[in-house]
Parts: C-alpha cells; sequence; structure tokens
C-alpha cells in the first residue's frame, strides 16, 4: 500500500513531478514546499514556498535535498512564492516552467500569477529566462510535451477563464503562442500530459480525483472517468489524489500525487485547517485496459522499486 514518499521538513509537500537526471542516473523530485506551521494572516501559509527537491535510486526511497535557488528574477529578491514545477530535459539542458508570484499574499484573489521559464544544465543551477506571454496573467500548472506535429505544447490552467485548461505551442521552448482552450467544463487544476500505450493523455485535477482525457494527437480530447478518486488502503492515503504528474517507462507508467492524511473529507475549512495544510507525496500504478481505458491501483508495496 501507498506510504508517503519523503519527509519533507515543513510537512506541506504539494505539486511533485519527477524526472530522471541524466547526468547521474537518479531519480529527482521537485514539489511545492507548503509552510504548513506558519502563523501569518490567511492563506500566507500557501505562498511564500520555495521548490523542495529529493532524490532516489529507486522510486521508493527518497532523500530530501534541500531546496532549489535562482528562481527568481535578478531584480526580484523576494521572499516570493514558487509553485508546481514542470521539469523536461530537450536533449542538452533541463527548462523550468514555474508557477510564479510576487512576494506572499495573504489572500487568494488580488495578485497576478504567471509562469516562469528557468534553463539550467543539471538539476541544481538555474538561469531565469523571463516570463511567457499567456492567455491572461493569472496562469499557473504548466505542463509541456511534444505532440505528433512535432511541436511543443504547454497547458497551463487559466483561473481568469474559470479554471479551464489552455494551451501554447513553441518550436524552440522559449517563444510560444497561445492557442486558446484545451479542456472547459468544471473548473480544474494541475493538467498533466504523458504518452501511454499509443495515446496521449491528460489528467486535470477537479478536487475529487483525476478527470482523464485521452488524444491520439494531442490537440483534441476525449473525457473519461475520474482516476485517484478512491482511497488507498495505507491509513494516510485515504482521500483524493491531487496535482499529480505521471513517468512513463515503456508500457509501465506511476503517477505521483499528494493527498490530505489527517483531512477527513469534511467541507469545514475552519474546523479542518489543520488537517489541509499537511500533505504528504504518493504513488500509484496506471495501465490501460483492453477497452482503452486508464486505470489506476494506488496500493503499491512502500519499498517496491519504480520498475514495476
Amino acid at each position: 500500500m501507498s506510504a508517503p514518499l519523503l519527509a519533507d521538513p515543513l510537512g506541506g509537500p504539494t505539486d511533485p513531478t519527477v524526472i530522471r537526471n541524466e547526468q547521474t542516473g537518479q531519480w529527482w523530485m521537485f514539489y511545492t514546499q507548503r509552510r504548513s506551521s506558519d502563523t501569518g494572516e490567511g492563506v500566507a501559509w500557501v505562498h511564500g514556498s520555495r521548490i523542495g527537491m529529493a532524490v532516489s535510486d529507486d522510486g521508493a526511497r527518497w532523500e530530501y535535498r534541500g531546496v532549489a535557488k535562482g528562481l527568481d528574477p535578478v531584480n526580484e529578491h523576494g521572499p516570493n512564492t514558487h509553485w508546481a514545477p514542470e521539469v523536461a530535459w530537450d536533449g542538452s539542458q533541463y527548462h523550468m516552467y514555474l508557477t510564479w508570484i510576487r512576494g506572499i499574499p495573504s489572500t487568494w484573489a488580488g495578485h497576478e500569477r504567471r509562469i516562469a521559464h528557468l534553463v539550467g544544465p543539471d538539476l541544481e543551477r538555474w538561469s531565469h529566462q523571463g516570463f511567457l506571454e499567456l492567455s491572461s496573467r493569472y496562469v499557473i500548472d504548466a505542463a509541456v510535451a511534444r505532440t505528433p506535429d512535432g511541436l511543443l505544447r504547454l497547458w497551463y490552467k487559466d483561473e481568469a477563464d474559470e479554471s479551464t485548461t489552455w494551451s501554447a505551442v513553441s518550436t524552440d521552448w522559449h517563444t510560444w503562442t497561445v492557442e486558446g482552450q484545451a479542456i472547459g467544463g468544471a473548473p480544474h487544476e494541475g493538467p498533466n500530459v504523458f504518452e501511454l500505450d499509443g495515446w496521449f493523455w491528460m489528467i486535470v485535477d477537479e478536487w475529487r480525483g483525476q478527470r482523464v482525457y485521452r488524444s491520439d494527437d494531442g490537440v483534441n480530447w476525449s473525457a473519461q472517468g475520474l482516476i485517484l478518486d478512491s482511497p488507498g488502503s495505507h491509513p494516510e492515503d485515504r482521500q483524493v489524489g491531487r496535482h499529480a504528474d505521471v513517468v512513463v517507462l515503456g508500457d509501465q507508467a506511476v503517477a505521483f500525487y499528494f493527498t490530505h492524511p489527517e483531512w477527513d473529507g469534511s467541507n469545514d475549512v475552519e474546523q479542518q485547517a489543520g488537517a489541509l495544510r499537511r500533505s504528504a507525496v504518493h504513488r500509484a500504478r496506471l495501465r490501460v485496459d483492453d477497452d482503452g481505458l486508464l486505470r489506476c491501483d494506488r496500493n503499491v508495496p512502500a519499498d517496491e522499486p519504480f520498475i514495476f
């Protein structure tokens, strides 16, 4: 059964993304490091976050590696807010697409949210390349993949468009042209796109599990059901899985997601305030069944290596 994967010193790891280190062969996890015990006003504890890092040889045992540095523009001394990194390798260097907010707001509304682009020769040194000009300045949660037409596509949540997923295209990782809304319907966040079993898949977080979409071209999507909506068997994996990242190796795939292990599912935010602050990262197996549906198994043994 899926036990929490890492011990974060601040108790609030969310929005994980996992990538193989091309130099060492290890797996690196980057995540939003929420400040779960912060005593500031309102939702200041969700802001002011840095990007935590953890490293693993096998995908099962993770060692905390501190926080990523160099993620602010040179003229921004902070502290600022960093959320939901997306990290990709282009064959010669790494790219990070990072949700960036100035300062430490105490409210959800009233401030811009932008996606910053960073590059680095390894996973420890980053150089800020500026901000992407997208459909609004209230955008978060980038995901990147190359689609069959040869273009790079970036999907993201546009909060100015009722929290739907939009897309943009690029030929060089740096300059992006907005295409428009990719996924509408119910509000959601955290898109993640991957290839598995001959299809492109997108999962988005509807806060009641991950909605699944399938595509043959990475452009046109058809909806399926939910995954990570049913509890796992581990006592700290009983709530819905949130904001996930999927890593594919051949015909195998694993989803890394976060959940709130102490939350009882209540909508009483005041009563559950403490429980909603603590989070944990878990993993689950993914497969495509004979009917072309994406299936999920949350009950991965804690010591089982990444290669199932």
